[in-house]
């Protein structure tokens, strides 16, 4: 069997995921991911001694095995949207952790000092989707969900991969939100859209909260959408320990993942083992 890709067969790909209701975040991942090992490959077939290849070489060229196996699922779809399924490669083992990178880990401080600053810098906008976000445990895909119709009602209907949850909004953070959408004149949709009405890419919200760092004094590498969803997890876990209602909340199909937010840092797991005495 002959496995040459073409741009054609990328673009097919690029349609099936939009078929199959895969997030805008995702497709354009797999694709991007595709496309690379396309470029990669220089005209050579896509068999399964290439793709071994290839996750040789993304291991050699330093990327985290996280990120590889994110890469691999890529490709690994591609082959089986192409019927080449003998072509997949096995994902790379990953241990699991029993502690996060503290070096990556937003803190409930740092995210109110974020929240402050754009306050102070006028940046309204940026300041309430940075509590909308923390304050709900929302992805950044998810945004647009937040509309003023939802408001009033305080709970949003969040579509995603065909399943529908209902996300409640606390009562302070709708009170801050209609005033913001009445000081904007927005009567209904969306209320965290540009000046020509369109909604927030993730790239534009990623670029400003990044901007934000130097004058709040928080790393940049701690700094992105996902990881308000970190801390809006951490805390909520605290306050009410019930790890299957976060599940629903975050809408996570499985309650692994959701522990996976839940993991300590490094620094904490160091204290929870002096804690422990048994070195004298």
């Amino acid at each position: 069997m002959c496995y040459d890709i073409k741009i054609e067969n990328i673009q097919d790909y690029q349609r099936y995921l939009f078929r199959e209701e895969c997030s805008s975040g995702t497709i354009e991942k797999y694709v991007r991911d595709v496309r690379g090992f396309y470029s990669w490959l220089a005209g050579r077939e896509a068999d399964k001694e290439h793709a071994s290849a290839w996750k040789d070489f993304l291991i050699d060229s330093g990327y985290a095995p996280v990120t590889i196996n994110s890469m691999l699922s890529a490709i690994n779809r591609f082959f089986y949207f192409m019927g080449w399924e003998e072509c997949r490669v096995k994902f790379l083992h990953i241990q699991r952790k029993t502690f996060r990178d503290s070096s990556r880990e937003l803190t409930q401080h740092e995210y109110k000092k974020l929240v402050r600053t754009a306050q102070n810098s006028g940046k309204a906008r940026l300041a309430l989707l940075l509590e909308t976000i923390c304050g709900t445990g929302i992805r950044v895909s998810e945004v647009k969900y937040i509309t003023v119709e939802a408001v009033r009602r305080e709970r949003a209907d969040i579509s995603l991969k065909g399943k529908i949850r209902t996300i409640l909004l606390p009562h302070k953070l709708c009170k801050k939100l209609l005033q913001y959408a009445k000081k904007n004149s927005y009567t209904s949709g969306e209320i965290f859209i540009t000046k020509n009405g369109k909604s927030l890419s993730r790239c534009q919200i990623w670029k400003e909260m990044k901007n934000l760092c130097d004058d709040a004094g928080v790393e940049a590498s701690k700094v992105f959408p996902h990881n308000l969803r970190h801390v809006f997890a951490t805390v909520f876990y605290e306050v009410c320990k019930d790890i299957v209602k976060l599940a629903d909340i975050l809408g996570h199909s499985s309650i692994e993942t959701t522990r996976i937010y839940l993991i300590s840092t490094g620094k904490e797991h160091i204290h929870q083992l002096e804690q422990m005495r048994l070195v004298s």
